[in-house]
């Protein structure tokens, strides 16, 4: 009798949950005609996307074909009007959607985590040109269907991304040999990390994320504090500039990062280096209505985009653009060990 209860119920949870369909609205047309080509690699160990909740139900988001390579190339394809030179390859690393209450909330809130990657191949050389690695948050209080509301978050991110490496910016001088592109973020960080290879930081003002990365200070740059202690001017070369043109500054071998609500100590540990803030603090108003990705160098990945940020760049001095709920809640957030970009897990 048991069994057959248990059956029942398990048939009629089954019968009960629904289906979001995460589609791909937009086109993947390379208006500058740059791209020859798009391969699309996805690397996720574990292809259920998952389940949320939504209005008392339970609904599954899914991609309309299982095969994701072969939707997106073959999409390509379809938008892509000949032409080009460039062989662009993206790598859809993780994607996650998930009910979290975190500490000191009264509900819990939709989620959805994602990694995405992109690399240039020049050569049979694989130059990365950006990375997205965030968690989207859905608060289910202002949304009327999180379901809804994540896909499309994700739809735009996936074309959005794929669209702004058409016009890409090198993250990154080393290359990847085709054999280590599924382990590219060790192989680039092996050797090449400087800044968390080595014990103590140089002193000293750096104007964008890799400089910082390879320990390169800018020595025609420095700061100056008030009485309090607090910088108020940055010099370059005997004359003031915004404060936005430094990405960060390291006194005593202690980092600061410029944030839209002041400096904020740039800490480490055994993952990283990482700031404890918030969404609220690290969130900016993007003037156009779009946000950035994340770039190196101080540069673009190569357009204004929908759904990702920019925190390694110092537009909005060194605010981040980003999307979903706009959390106060506080917590680490790690720098990307390869763009500087802000990673919020929460």
């Amino acid at each position: 009798m048991k069994k057959l209860f248990f059956c029942f119920l398990l048939s009629s949870l089954l019968a009960a949950q629904k289906t979001e369909i995460i589609k791909l609205k937009e086109n993947l047309r390379d208006k500058k005609g740059l791209t020859r080509s798009l391969t699309f690699i996805d690397n996720r160990p574990d292809k259920n996307i998952g389940v949320i909740s939504d209005n008392h139900e339970t609904i599954e988001l899914k991609f309309a074909d299982d095969n994701l390579k072969g939707l997106i190339e073959t999409r390509f394809l379809e938008d892509h009007k000949g032409g080009g030179a460039n062989d662009i390859v993206m790598m859809l690393e993780e994607l996650k959607v998930y009910d979290e209450q975190d500490d000191n909330r009264s509900f819990p809130y939709a989620k959805a985590k994602i990694k995405l990657s992109g690399f240039i191949n020049r050569n049979d050389r694989y130059y990365l040109i950006g990375r997205y690695d965030n968690v989207i948050v859905c608060n289910p209080k202002t949304t009327a269907h999180p379901s809804t509301f994540l896909a499309e978050k994700i739809s735009d991110l996936l074309t959005q991304f794929i669209k702004a490496s058409y016009y890409p910016y090198i993250a990154s001088n080393y290359f990847i040999p085709e054999s280590e592109i599924n382990r590219y973020n060790e192989y680039l960080n092996k050797e090449g990390y400087k800044a968390f290879n080595n014990q103590v930081l140089k002193d000293g003002v750096y104007t964008d994320f890799q400089s910082f990365r390879n320990q390169q200070p800018s020595f025609d740059y420095f700061i100056k504090k008030n009485k309090k202690g607090k910088v108020t001017q940055l010099i370059h070369q005997g004359q003031q500039v915004s404060l936005s043109k430094m990405y960060c500054y390291v006194e005593n071998g202690k980092a600061y990062k410029l944030t839209p609500v002041g400096f904020d100590e740039i800490q480490k540990d055994d993952r990283g280096f990482f700031i404890y803030s918030s969404r609220t603090n690290l969130f900016a108003e993007a003037k156009t209505g779009g946000v950035l990705i994340g770039a190196a160098a101080g540069g673009l990945v190569g357009a204004l985009i929908g759904a990702a940020i920019d925190s390694s760049s110092n537009n909005n001095a060194g605010a981040v653009n980003g999307i979903g709920f706009r959390s106060t809640m506080e917590s680490n957030v790690y720098l990307d060990s390869l763009t500087g970009a802000y990673i919020f897990e929460k």
